[in-house]
C-alpha cells in the first residue's frame, strides 16, 4: 500500500450504502480496520437505517437523513464510550445498514402433505402453496434475534424459518376453522387474512412485520380430485346415477376404439357396449305402477237374525254394539260362514265372549 493510499484511508469520513440488489436485508459498512472521525458524515436513504454497534452492544439508531456524527447525535455511543465532554479523536465502531423496504413475492409451500380431518372426505392429504410480502419493522430486535454478526444478510437466509411458520400455523388454521376441502378454494382470501393475523406475533418476535399473505392453490392427492370430478359430473347430471354410468359406458367404447388393435380394448370396448345397450334398454321400458299392499285382513264375521229377518254380515265390532243396546242377546240367532245352521248366540265361543262383556240389565226395567 502506497502512502497515499494509507493516508486516504486513514479515517472513515463518509458513511452510507446504496444497495444494488433486491434481496439483502442487511449490510455492515466495511472499514477494513480503519475507523470513524468526529464529524464523519452518514447518509441514511430512504427504506433504510443505520444502527451503530459498540463491542457487540447496540447504541444509536438512525432513521433516514443525513447527519454529522458528533456527541449529540450519539447519545447512546458516547456513555458506552466514556465521551463525558464531547470527542475529537477518531473511534471504532460497527454500522450495520438494515433495509426497511417490503420484500414482496417471497414463496412458501408444504414440503410434506397436511393430514386433515373434511366432513366430505373423511382424512385427507391436502397441499398449499402461495406467496407473502415482509418488511423490518424493528432493526435492533431484527439484529439481535436473527441477524447476529453476518456482515450481510439477505431473505434467503430466513425464508426457509418463516416458510415453516406458515405451514405450521396452516395445519393450525385447518383444524381451527374445520372448513371443507370443497370451500378452501373459494376462500383463499379469507383464509390468507386470517393466516396473516395468526402469524403477525410470531414475526413480530424477530423484528419483522408480515404484510399480507397469499394462498396461490390447495390441492388434494389424485384420487381425492377424481372423486371430487364424479361428484361434479353426476350433480351436473341431475344427480342421476343411470345417466353417469351410461356416460361412463360411452366413454369407454370411445376409448377402446381408439386401440382396435389391442384385445384389451376389444374386450373392455365390447364389455361397455353390452353395458350401454342393457342401461339403454332398461331406461326405454314402461315404468311398472307401484304394487299396491293387500288388504288389511278382516276378522270372522256374523249373519244376525233380528225381528225373523236375516241382517249382517257383521264383524265382532258391530256385534258388540248391538250387545249393548240390547239388538242381540244370548237368544238371537246367529250364523256365519262354515256352521252347520242358525244357533243361539250363548252357543258361539266368539260371540258369547261379547255377551260376557256386556253390562247386567238394570234392575226394575
Amino acid at each position: 500500500m502506497g502512502i497515499f493510499d494509507k493516508l486516504r484511508g486513514e479515517f472513515v469520513d463518509i458513511i452510507e450504502w446504496t444497495d444494488e440488489t433486491t434481496d439483502t436485508m442487511v449490510y455492515r459498512f466495511e472499514r477494513h480496520g480503519n475507523e470513524i472521525k468526529n464529524e464523519a458524515k452518514l447518509t441514511v436513504r430512504e427504506s433504510q437505517v443505520a444502527v451503530f454497534v459498540d463491542e457487540g452492544r447496540i447504541a444509536d439508531v438512525f432513521q433516514p437523513g443525513m447527519y454529522t456524527l458528533e456527541t449529540k447525535n450519539l447519545p447512546i455511543l458516547s456513555t458506552l464510550q466514556g465521551w463525558k465532554y464531547g470527542f475529537n479523536s477518531p473511534f471504532k465502531a460497527e454500522v450495520y445498514f438494515v433495509n426497511t423496504k417490503r420484500f414482496t413475492d417471497l414463496k412458501w409451500g408444504t414440503m410434506n402433505p397436511i393430514m386433515m380431518r373434511d366432513a366430505d372426505f373423511g382424512m385427507v392429504r391436502v397441499r398449499a402453496f402461495g406467496t407473502y410480502s415482509m418488511r423490518v419493522k424493528d432493526a435492533a430486535t431484527f439484529l439481535k434475534e436473527v441477524v447476529g454478526t453476518n456482515w450481510e444478510f439477505t431473505t434467503d437466509q430466513i425464508s426457509d424459518q418463516l416458510r415453516n411458520f406458515i405451514v405450521s400455523s396452516l395445519a393450525e388454521a385447518f383444524a381451527e376453522t374445520k372448513m371443507p376441502v370443497l370451500d378452501l378454494y373459494a376462500k383463499y382470501g379469507e383464509m390468507g387474512s386470517f393466516l396473516a393475523e395468526k402469524l403477525q406475533p410470531k414475526f413480530g418476535e424477530h423484528g419483522l412485520e408480515l404484510i399480507n399473505l397469499l394462498i396461490e392453490n390447495v390441492s388434494v392427492p389424485p384420487e381425492v380430485e377424481a372423486a371430487i370430478d364424479t361428484r361434479s359430473k353426476i350433480g351436473a347430471m341431475g344427480g342421476v346415477m343411470t345417466e353417469y354410468m351410461q356416460m361412463q359406458a360411452g366413454e369407454a367404447m370411445v376409448k377402446g376404439a381408439e386401440n382396435p388393435g389391442g384385445m384389451g380394448g376389444l374386450g373392455a370396448q365390447m364389455a361397455a357396449g353390452q353395458i350401454a345397450a342393457q342401461m339403454a334398454g332398461q331406461a326405454m321400458l314402461p315404468q311398472a305402477p307401484p304394487v299396491a299392499p293387500p288388504p288389511v285382513p278382516q276378522g270372522k264375521q256374523f249373519h244376525v237374525a233380528v225381528d225373523g229377518k236375516q241382517t249382517g254380515p257383521f264383524p265382532l265390532s258391530t256385534l258388540q254394539q248391538m250387545v249393548a243396546s240390547g239388538t242381540l242377546t244370548r237368544e238371537t240367532l246367529v250364523w256365519s260362514a262354515g256352521m252347520a245352521g242358525w244357533v243361539a248366540a250363548s252357543e258361539v265361543p266368539e260371540v258369547v265372549a261379547l255377551l260376557n262383556d256386556a253390562p247386567p240389565p238394570i234392575p226394575g226395567i
